[in-house]
């Protein structure tokens, strides 16, 4: 039995990165409604390895898909990229109460991956959330981005 790829963001991946290397057409794969899920997550993750504004701009297209699985998994892979160009489209996701609690909860835990501190009032926000799994998460993805901007601050380096 072949032994699953880890991806360089030291996970396995439910789907191999797709070998198309263009934005634009990862973009039209992850977006089509009508493509095969295993397709769209083979562009999910490619677009995560390509990384950058544009590669985050697609990801975030798809943000209007129908499903929560492919919605939860473009946030978790934001959170893994750990662009700061990701924060204001996990935001949307974190403050929209109509979106899947799956999702809503991994852009709170992506957020605290990403590190950038413009969502510590966001996630403070949440904090009382009455479904406990959003206000849970924004707990610990609070604790998380003050490791991350601390460990990106070098603190104990000579000056």
């Amino acid at each position: 039995m072949a032994k699953p790829e880890v991806s360089e963001f030291d996970s396995v991946d439910p789907a191999p990165a797709s070998s198309v290397s263009s934005v634009i057409d990862l973009r039209g794969t992850i977006c089509d409604e009508q493509e095969r899920m295993f397709e769209r997550m083979r562009a999910l993750f490619a677009l995560r390895n390509i990384g950058g504004a544009d590669a985050v701009e697609a990801l975030a297209a798809a943000y209007d898909s129908k499903s929560a699985l492919l919605k939860h998994e473009i946030a978790y892979v934001m959170g893994q990229m750990q662009d700061p160009h990701a924060v204001p489209y996990l935001i949307e996701r974190l403050e929209d109460r109509d979106e899947d609690l799956m999702v809503r909860h991994e852009a709170a835990e992506a957020l605290g991956a990403i590190g950038d501190r413009v969502a510590i009032s966001t996630l403070e926000r949440f904090l009382d959330d009455p479904e406990p799994v959003i206000s849970e998460s924004c707990e610990v993805a609070i604790d998380l981005l003050e490791y991350v901007s601390s460990k990106s601050l070098n603190y104990g380096e000579a000056a």
